[in-house]
């Protein structure tokens, strides 16, 4: 199963909306939030059921017994994090602790102990047919990265155990060949934007594949920090979602050369590009430039703010932006296929 991973380089450029429209395109039977500072793709995904949840356990923080405390003030002088603090009793504040275990290391009394913190909260949805799999850092926490590898990890793990509607194999020639559950071929026409379709000599569609079975979409963070570098790890390509502002413009470019440093390949995308068309021009450039497939443009629809408010994507509509989005859903297909 290959992993598409949708990105942008600052928030609020319509990348959820894109990952959600792109879940329901290709009728994902694995896909993951990982914004886990402020997930929200659950909003527009329809499941009937609850989540699994279960703690997530992060880096361990200092616990300090007052009663096995002699008051030798080593720990608080020895805290390069400002964590400790003294008083009628020495007390250590969890949020400013960094876990690095001087404190304990350094105390004669053995009165401190590092202990598991809770760093966030894992959910998981599954069935027999998808699974979605997301969660939520706890704040304060600083552990977004290791959280993210987490809720890959699940979605993953689960995914395996999930048979698809249709089998994709592949002969000698690396032609994809779908099969239904009985075996039998069922090689037909792709007359959908759920299907990838390869041609003959005469140029007559031969073959169907099934995208929902074959890829996974990953709701990525904006920026560029660790749930970003976490996220990217093992991917086989990043959607990069733009926005045509002069901020959008550089954190697309800080977010391509951070991708580059991975095995990717990479795509871009605009996000309400008739917002500024000089900028969407210099995106669109830059990425000829880089050597870049840009996939397509998204217009500015009002239509899309209400779908969201809805609890819909914007291709559970009629408007302007999800016939975009659809068109740029294929390109991408068949970038990350070819």
């Amino acid at each position: 199963m290959k992993q598409l991973l949708i990105l942008s380089g600052k928030g609020g450029t319509g990348k959820t909306t894109v990952a959600s429209a792109f879940i329901k395109l290709a009728d994902a039977r694995a896909y993951a939030d990982c914004d886990v500072d402020a997930p929200n793709l659950h909003l527009v995904t329809e499941w009937a059921t609850d989540p699994t949840k279960r703690d997530y356990y992060g880096l361990p923080v200092a616990k300090l017994t007052p009663e096995l405390c002699t008051h030798c003030d080593l720990c608080r002088q020895h805290c390069r994090f400002g964590a400790i603090s003294d008083g009628d009793q020495y007390s250590v504040d969890p949020y400013g602790c960094e876990g690095c275990g001087v404190c304990a290391y350094i105390c004669p009394a053995q009165a401190i102990e590092m202990v598991p913190a809770v760093a966030g909260e894992l959910m998981l949805y599954a069935d027999e047919e998808k699974v979605f799999s997301t969660a939520q850092l706890r704040m304060g926490s600083g552990t977004s990265g290791l959280l993210v590898t987490e809720v890959k990890k699940e979605m993953k793990e689960v995914a395996h155990g999930i048979k698809p509607a249709v089998e994709v194999v592949y002969d000698n020639s690396k032609t994809a060949i779908k099969t239904a559950k009985d075996g039998k071929p069922a090689i037909e026409a792709a007359h959908d934007s759920k299907t990838v379709t390869n041609a003959a000599s005469d140029g007559k569609p031969v073959i169907e594949v099934d995208y929902g079975s074959e890829v996974a979409i990953i709701d990525g963070s904006p920026g560029i920090g660790c749930p970003v570098i976490a996220s990217l790890s093992g991917v086989d390509m990043v959607l990069i979602v733009a926005e045509p502002s002069l901020s959008g413009l550089s954190d697309m470019e800080r977010i391509i050369r951070t991708a580059e440093g991975f095995d990717t390949k990479i795509a871009v995308c605009t996000n309400k590009y008739d917002m500024n068309l000089e900028i969407s021009e210099k995106i669109e450039q830059f990425c000829e430039e880089r050597g870049l497939p840009f996939a397509g443009r998204i217009p500015f629809d009002p239509a899309a703010v209400r779908a969201v408010n809805n609890a819909k994507t914007i291709v559970d509509v009629e408007c302007p932006s999800g016939t975009a989005v659809t068109d740029i859903f294929k390109k991408t297909m068949t970038l990350l296929f070819d």
